[in-house]
């Protein structure tokens, strides 16, 4: 047999549908036979709203500059160098460096938060040994592709004292807690290998 040419379907041109036949019993379940007073939809090419302008800021579109034909002016950027664009950039683009930059420097401000917050002494590294409790500070994170569970959180520390390094979580010891990946948290707990930190409190943003 030879391949069928596959038809189109487009607004401009529907697909004809298969007519149903009387036996079966959906169709007296179509949506014809509920609503068969309900106006046909206007066609695709008809349609009202082909380049609306539905929202705008400001009220001049395209500003003109003219001049008195004065060389000795020349306009100033108003404001720092580092606020305002001279060049072209990438709409929308980030690099992974800038994007760490910044969760970095958002860990180290909600850390200063936690820290005024709950009174809480200087943050010691994830990645050492500490057989007393000790304050640490991070964001939740998953040992695998899988969903977050008891068994698969990480604490990836900050960079400020834990140099970014990762240790597992045992939360055994807490009567509730609440986590999600990214989530910045302090936890006081032991670390008697440095391998695995049992967490004993939980200091939430």
């Amino acid at each position: 047999q030879g391949s069928q040419k596959r038809s189109n379907s487009t607004p401009e041109n529907p697909r004809p549908k298969r007519t149903l036949s009387s036996r079966s019993p959906y169709a007296l379940f179509s949506p014809n036979a509920f609503s068969p007073s309900v106006t046909p939809s206007q066609k695709y090419t008809a349609r009202s709203s082909r380049g609306e302008v539905v929202a705008s800021f400001g009220s001049v579109q395209g500003p003109s500059w003219s001049g008195r034909g004065g060389r000795s002016c020349t306009p100033k950027l108003f404001g720092s160098p580092e606020e305002n664009l001279t060049k072209s950039y990438k709409f929308m683009f980030q690099k992974a460096l800038d994007v760490r930059e910044v969760l970095s420097w958002r860990i180290e401000e909600l850390g200063d938060v936690l820290k005024s917050h709950h009174h809480l002494e200087d943050f010691a590294s994830v990645l050492l040994p500490a057989q007393e409790p000790v304050t640490v500070l991070g964001q939740i994170g998953c040992d695998s592709n899988g969903k977050l569970n008891a068994k698969s959180v990480v604490l990836e520390g900050d960079r400020e004292h834990s140099s970014g390094g990762q240790v597992p979580l045992d939360l055994s010891e807490l009567k509730e807690y609440s986590l999600f990946p990214g989530q910045i948290v302090a936890l006081e707990g032991t670390n008697s290998t440095g391998r695995k930190m049992v967490v004993s409190k939980l200091y939430e943003v």
